[in-house]
């Protein structure tokens, strides 16, 4: 049998991309050796040449990746992922019914945190949209590259953290209080790309067509995500 393929995400799809690859090689499919770490240090490594059968980071970095030749051209959709929010277990749930609700509710988190990853950045120009960026910057402890906003949260060291929700899927010692209100949530489409001359892309591309297929829906819900 051949090796399996290599791959490298950020730690958003990481436990949907354990449980589609169990499912393929099951049905007969290749098996896929996938590392997850930060999506930054992941587009560096690859940007580096570092060698992997099949990229998996958010759309924008792929994109990115293809435009400096590092990736074949055409990305491959795979799941759409909204950011939540999550306390320490038996703190009291914040209101974030609404957008004003979940302002005050930042503002009143003596800490908060949230990621390097897409919705990190889109929290910042958030808060800068309100006004209050200034005023955060001081209370806001930001999750190094490949370690869960949630770790923090559980520990204490932050009262109100924001991540993907499959990120605080799983995650012991806190409480998930929901997804941000349609206003203002955010939705971070997360795509495959495959390396230039990669040797294998043939069996990338049967993995990638199981991933995108009916078949894969089911479990891209239950780990807090959305088919794109």
């Amino acid at each position: 049998m051949n090796a399996p393929l290599t791959g490298i995400s950020s730690m958003a799809t990481r436990q949907v991309l354990a449980e589609l690859t169990q499912a393929y090689a099951a049905r007969g499919g290749q098996a896929v050796a996938i590392e997850s770490v930060g999506g930054v240090d992941a587009a560096r490594r690859v940007a580096a040449g570092e060698a992997f059968d099949v990229v998996i980071l958010a759309s924008d970095a792929i994109d990115k990746l293809i435009a400096a030749g590092h990736l074949q051209p055409g990305r491959v959709d795979l799941v759409r992922s909204g950011v939540a929010a999550c306390v320490r277990e038996g703190a009291p749930l914040p209101d974030l019914s609404s957008e004003d609700s979940v302002k005050a509710a930042v503002l009143a988190a003596q800490k908060i945190s949230y990621s390097t990853g897409p919705s990190g950045v889109a929290l910042q120009k958030l808060f800068e949209r309100w006004g209050i960026a200034e005023a955060m910057a001081a209370r806001t402890v930001q999750a190094p590259p490949g370690v869960p906003v949630a770790s923090l949260v559980a520990k204490g060291e932050v009262a109100l953290g924001f991540q993907q929700l499959s990120e605080l899927l799983h995650v012991q010692g806190i409480t998930v209080v929901g997804g941000l209100p349609e206003p203002i949530q955010i939705v971070t489409l997360f795509s495959a790309g495959i390396p230039v001359n990669a040797p294998r892309a043939d069996e990338v591309r049967a993995l990638l067509a199981f991933m995108t297929s009916p078949e894969a829906a089911e479990a891209k819900q239950r780990q807090g995500m959305a088919p794109a």
